[in-house]
């Protein structure tokens, strides 16, 4: 499967599931919100770690840059 997700956008979603992960391990982010924004952050983690998201397949979406092959 091709990836669809660019370098920039996998960037921020590894750090956003970083940021996340430190908060609720340190206990800023408690109850339901941990729970919800922890699932958030592993499902980030793992689009942002093999470049294919499944919304953006769903809508036809990629934020990969196109490469012109040379002949």
């Amino acid at each position: 499967m091709k990836t669809n997700m660019g370098l920039v956008d996998r960037v921020i979603r590894l750090a956003i599931a970083v940021v996340i992960a430190i908060f609720y391990f340190t206990g800023v982010l408690q109850g339901t919100l941990a729970i919800i924004l922890a699932i958030v952050s592993i499902i980030f983690l793992a689009t942002g770690l093999i470049g294919i998201c499944p919304l953006y397949l769903l809508f036809k979406i990629s934020t990969k840059k196109k490469t012109h092959d040379k002949e």
